[in-house]
């Protein structure tokens, strides 16, 4: 992925975090307050737009630096960790089925994949 796709995608994962957090507060409160995940959905959302934020840097680091290796890496990680980690819990919000919270550690592995990634990059590529 060059700097540019990866900037697309965190435009399109922000905007995700946005809608999602939006609709969850208006359209399905009484539904997670019922299920008592209210609070998960929150986290949920937190770490979808905490992470879609650095998709995007990774992004625009991407731009400045385009020869760099392990960008990419970086940023599919840690889409993959928002789709695992927050995708498992606004599920579980909403549904209410338990073991949906066993895969959630797969997405921070992802995440925590993710920036050390970025480490990797920042430590491997020269100037």
């Amino acid at each position: 992925m060059n700097g540019k796709q990866i900037i697309q995608l965190a435009a399109i994962l922000g905007a995700l975090a946005v809608g999602i957090g939006a609709f969850g507060a208006h359209g399905l409160e009484a539904r997670l307050i019922e299920n008592g995940r209210l609070d998960t959905f929150e986290t949920a959302v937190k770490y979808h737009f905490y992470h879609s934020l650095g998709v995007f840097l990774v992004g625009i680091l991407a731009l400045i630096k385009p020869d760099w290796r392990g960008l990419s890496f970086s940023a599919i990680n840690l889409s993959i960790g928002i789709l695992i980690f927050s995708g498992s819990l606004y599920l579980l919000s909403i549904t209410g089925i338990t073991w949906l919270g066993a895969i959630t550690p797969i997405g921070g592995v992802a995440f925590i994949s993710g920036w050390l990634g970025l480490f990797w990059a920042m430590t491997k590529n020269k100037n």
